[in-house]
């Protein structure tokens, strides 16, 4: 699936989540203290995000999904995983 529409700025990172996800809380709250910008998409409210999660992990929707400027993903990364891949 095409990754274009999901790919953020330089600097920031799309990441896909659910509101009971807890390493989704976790990596959000990381970010914040990082102050790394990312835009957040539910994917319970977004069907094309779940869909998109879906093509990233093996038909799983495996969150926190997260796409960098790139375009590359990466699925549930730790927050030095996010910084050097932004780097």
């Amino acid at each position: 699936m095409d990754v274009t529409p999901w790919t953020p700025a330089g600097g920031t990172v799309t990441m896909f989540t659910t509101p009971w996800c807890g390493f989704c809380v976790r990596l959000k709250r990381q970010l914040t203290d990082a102050d790394i910008s990312f835009t957040e998409v539910d994917i319970e409210q977004t069907p094309d995000a779940a869909v998109f999660v879906e093509s990233q992990n093996d038909g799983n929707q495996t969150v926190p999904t997260v796409v960098f400027p790139d375009g590359s993903t990466a699925t549930n990364p730790s927050l030095a995983d996010v910084t050097s891949r932004l780097a």
